[in-house]
């Protein structure tokens, strides 16, 4: 059904004309917001109900667009409009508030209709980040609304609408979410319902007022995407109930058996099972900068039965990252009616990596799930602490997710609320979306990791690796300003002050230092194994900042290529030579030695380019080296672990690579499995007997899942393509590990079409089937090589030269 009630010109982008279609829509309306009968400690604020009554006189097509100060579900004559969740998701809301936009027209009756909605504190006004405090885009929620047809709005927000406290009694994301059933009305969204508790809403603006801020929606919706069973139900001697699901996931529980009315369930959800057979979340607690004040972990749901046959409980107001849930209050054992819903965006599916290999199949699996669990709007870093959009974790993860499900809108909306919230200067907070905005939150650890490298850099390395996925320039060109701010940042940054301990033992700057980035906080490689974490100042970062200067200034060069600016490709292909030539002044020692003797600088500098061609393949027999001293254990951490088992392969050490990744050493990631991880953890060592440390579902470890495409599988795309081989015109088929698994197999979609590789041991001789959708080039296991035509292709080749790498 085509929707006619805007007409926009010709000439309009798609985004441009959604964008002004909802700005022209909502503009009939006015911000009604909720009379509150408060105050309420944040996380224990109601939800309220929203509704007014208009008249249809003709049924024919009509449309709801929406968008809210909070979390928003509407209702037409008592119908739930749609089945998208937790909308209108979390974005920079000060000038980026998406709005979403429905076909509503079957809902409609000839006569006297009724619009209700349910308002909730979400993410505007409700407790997250690591610190969980509340308010961090306002105080006040509210609701903008229109109902249009082709003629005109036939119902807007305004001063006629009413609102009451609903049976949500409590809703947050974090805290959880607390409903008396007993004061639930199936008819407050329908004519008929008892008004007599409702009052008048405060008009406190029109739709009309700063529409810039209002977009469409422009990433996909969030929603209920399954439904898990229980794998284990455990009643303990104490009454309590607790249910495992076998999965990590995130979202939340239904429950169809509440009890007899006047029941009151607790629910508390976790992670992980104490000794004591009850769950535990003290591993989840964070704290407070400012004196370490230990906070409450939250993710505990109430409810109050109201005895009915057929009533079900199902928080759609909050989510918890959870595998385990544990309820108490049943009078007595009884069927449960549970299962877990698992919520997040409705990513379309891009590609699979299937293997024979049981261990590695299982690793995959895990990372799918962990990704899964933080794609909720926007890429967070866990479900069930902070759940912030952390820059770093997208940039080492995004090449990984985008090899499982289609990230490109998802992302591009992330991009696009980094660059509302950079900052004046170019840094870029640690966290987008950001609820200080683009400026200072007066947090003094807050603002003083915004900057920190190989975090900020996620607004170069995210948009380039979107566009080598799908070719689209257009991406860079939406994101070049903000990924030049951030190389002026960072390399203004460099030349402007010198690391006191350098100052000390070398008075006199050499001309190399001004591109050395050596000042200001940086987490570094951050979650070594045995590395205390330690977010100092003071501590130079030098070999990490420097590197990740030159490599984005590089790539930026790249994008500039791309765009066709010649200027700019000039001034930052500069930036990277100088900031290359000031790492290799600093920590290259000769002979593919560094300054700093670990897996992570080692790793880095192989997949940065860092080291002069001639040396690259002994520091490659070095870092294997490093790897097996330790006793074939991952000695990476937050920013190189992904890169790691590539770096090792392309450098002539497969076989050491596969040894890793097949390792059960710990640390490592099928460790991590042994001991029962059905997601990555944040600490390589999350699960220790009986000790637990931080989230054990954080995805960023889980970016060795493109090694299994890539390397395993064989599917690869060129790291710096030309403008003529983005977007799979040109795939690489080069598998590492024939000889070593019996079978593996991986596709990917394109623009231009499917790419798939699948390849088998028979005996001597392996048979590779590899489908083009444009043209490839093949590296077989003996070094020979061949370029493929668009089409399928199936090459027998013989595994020993493989076996002997």
């Amino acid at each position: 059904m085509t929707d006619s009630t805007t007409t926009l010109p010709v000439s309009a982008s798609p985004l441009e004309a959604a964008n002004e279609r909802v700005r022209k829509s909502l503009a009939h309306g006015s911000w009604v917001q909720p009379t509150e009968s408060g105050p309420f400690t944040p996380g224990s604020r109601p939800a309220y109900l929203l509704r007014a009554e208009f008249t249809v006189q003709d049924l024919q097509p009509a449309w709801l667009t929406a968008t809210a100060h909070g979390m928003y579900e509407v209702f037409i004559n008592g119908a739930r409009v749609d089945q998208d969740e937790l909308k209108p998701g979390f974005s920079s809301y000060r000038r980026r508030l998406p709005a979403q936009r429905y076909d509503v027209g079957r809902l409609l009756r000839q006569g006297l209709n009724v619009v209700g909605v349910i308002l909730s504190d979400g993410w505007f006004r409700g407790r997250h980040g690591f610190e969980r405090r509340a308010d961090g885009f306002g105080t006040e929620t509210g609701v903008l609304l229109s109902i249009e047809t082709g003629a005109g709005p036939i119902a807007v927000s305004g001063a006629d609408w009413l609102s009451r406290e609903s049976w949500i009694q409590a809703a947050d994301l974090m805290d959880g979410q607390r409903e008396d059933r007993r004061l639930y009305d199936a008819e407050w969204a329908d004519v008929g319902a008892d008004l007599s508790a409702w009052q008048p809403v405060a008009v406190t603006g029109s739709g009309a007022a700063n529409p810039s801020r209002l977009v469409a929606e422009d990433r996909p919706p969030i929603r209920r995407i399954e439904t898990l069973p229980p794998r284990e139900t455990t009643w303990n001697a104490d009454g309590s109930v607790v249910v495992d699901f076998g999965q990590n996931i995130n979202g939340w529980v239904r429950l169809s058996t509440l009890g007899p009315c006047g029941t009151q369930l607790t629910l508390k959800h976790g992670e992980h099972m104490a000794g004591d057979g009850q769950v535990n979340t003290d591993h989840l607690r964070a704290f407070r900068f400012s004196d370490r004040t230990l906070l409450e972990a939250g993710q505990i749901d109430q409810v109050t039965s109201n005895g009915a046959a057929g009533d079900v409980f199902e928080p759609r107001h909050t989510t918890h990252g959870f595998r385990y849930v544990q309820i108490d209050g049943y009078p007595e054992p009884m069927d449960l009616g549970i299962e877990a819903v698992v919520v997040h965006s409705d990513l379309p599916r891009a590609g699979r990596f299937i293997t024979s290999d049981e261990e590695l199949a299982a690793l995959h699996d895990s990372v799918e799930w962990s990704f899964r669990g933080n794609a909720c709007g926007v890429p967070s870093d866990c479900p069930q602490r902070e759940r912030s959009g952390f820059t770093g974790d997208w940039q080492v993860f995004v090449e990984t997710a985008s090899r499982m499900f289609d990230v490109v809108d998802f992302s591009r909306s992330w991009l696009r609320d980094l660059a509302t919230d950079q900052w004046a200067d170019g840094r870029v907070p640690t966290v987008i979306p950001n609820p200080a905005g683009d400026a200072p939150s007066g947090i003094a650890f807050e603002d003083m990791s915004a900057g920190s490298a190989g975090w900020g850099d996620a607004a170069v390395l995210v948009p380039w690796e979107l566009w080598r996925r799908t070719g689209d320039a257009s991406i860079l060109a939406e994101s070049f300003p903000a990924m030049q701010r951030w190389v002026d940042f960072a390399a203004g940054a460099a030349a402007a002050g010198r690391h006191p301990d350098r100052v000390a033992s070398r008075p006199d700057a050499r001309p190399h230092e001004q591109y050395l980035w050596d000042t200001g906080f940086h987490f570094g490689e951050w979650l070594e194994p045995g590395v205390t974490p330690n977010p100092d100042p003071r501590t130079d970062h030098g070999i990490v900042a420097t590197a990740f200067l030159h490599r984005s200034a590089h790539l930026l060069a790249l994008t500039a290529d791309v765009l066709d600016k010649r200027d700019a490709a000039e001034r930052y292909r500069s930036i990277a030579a100088g900031a290359l030539g000031a790492w290799r002044e600093e920590y290259l020692l000769g002979n593919g030695k560094l300054a700093v003797d670990s897996q992570a600088t080692y790793t880095r500098a192989l997949a940065f380019g860092l080291l002069p061609e001639n040396q690259r393949a002994a520091a490659a027999a070095h870092l294997a080296h490093l790897v097996e001293a330790a006793g074939n254990t991952v000695g990476t951490g937050f920013l190189s672990t992904g890169q790691l088992l590539p770096a090792l392969a392309d450098h002539g050490q497969a076989a050491a690579a596969m040894r890793l990744l097949r390792s059960h050493q710990s640390p490592s990631w099928l460790a991590m499995l042994d001991r029962g991880a059905t997601t990555m953890w944040e600490w390589w060592n999350g699960v220790d007997g009986t000790k637990v440390s931080g989230s054990l579902n954080h995805y960023s470890k889980g970016a060795v899942a493109s090694f299994l495409h890539t390397h395993v599988a064989g599917l690869r795309l060129p790291s710096e393509p030309s403008i003529d081989d983005a977007g799979g015109r040109l795939i690489l088929i080069e598998p590492v590990a024939i000889g070593t698994l019996a079978t593996a197999e991986a596709h990917l979609d394109f623009p231009v079409g499917r790419a798939s590789v699948a390849w088998s041991q028979r005996g001597e001789t392996a048979e590779i089937t590899v489908i083009v959708p444009h043209r490839a080039a093949l590296r077989l296991p003996d070094g020979t090589t061949r370029t493929l035509s668009k089409g399928t292709h199936t090459i027998h080749t013989d595994i020993t030269a493989q076996r002997g790498a």
